[in-house]
């Protein structure tokens, strides 16, 4: 009886550590790019990890945008409120590289995922039109693109404008599929 209750505790230790090495940590939010152009620092993921509510607030009054790794740069003006301010903050730490998505293939719009490991705060209202250049956020943790005007009805938080020139809807509608991962991506940055 001894000898089976001490192989059945030195199983159960053995299965504990083998279960405490496997236990690493995976990336949620279901973005990978192919480089290593990272979009977070490790203090923004540790501090996130621990539960503080730290939203870095910033008083930037534009970002600049890529379509595209190799794409030229668009200035998005800001809108003044606590949800761009969010988000000027996180990108005035690190850029953000995001994959590129539309509604049933939408020729007026698309979207951005932002990885759920960014709190953002949501201050949306009721929208029933967008004008070509309008950037909204669209609670949780998405940017939202017209560079088409619309009829729409959503709940949105306008974050930002763009100039709808001719040379920014063009490099919207033609941004390269990035190779190798199948999908275009956009690129913000606070520009410095």
């Amino acid at each position: 009886m001894k000898k089976q209750l001490a192989a059945m505790l030195s199983l159960v230790m053995a299965l504990s550590m083998a279960m405490t090495g496997c236990s690493g940590s995976s990336d949620s939010s279901g973005i990978s790019a192919p480089s290593g152009n990272d979009l977070i620092s490790s203090t923004q993921t540790n501090s996130q990890a621990n539960g503080e509510a730290d939203i870095p607030s910033s008083e930037a009054t534009e970002l600049t945008v890529h379509f595209g790794d190799d794409g030229s740069p668009f200035v998005m003006y800001l809108e003044d409120n606590s949800t761009a301010a969010a988000i000027a903050g996180y990108v005035g730490t690190t850029q953000w590289r995001l994959p590129v998505y539309s509604y049933d293939e939408s020729d007026v719009m698309e979207y951005y995922d932002i990885p759920s490991r960014y709190e953002i705060p949501d201050n949306s209202e009721i929208v029933t039109e967008a004008h070509a250049g309008d950037v909204f956020y669209s609670d949780p943790n998405r940017i939202v693109l017209y560079y088409h005007d619309a009829e729409i009805n959503e709940e949105y938080t306008k974050i930002g404008t763009f100039d709808a020139t001719g040379e920014f809807v063009d490099a919207v509608e033609n941004n390269p599929v990035l190779e190798g991962w199948g999908n275009q991506i956009v690129v913000i940055s606070d520009g410095e």
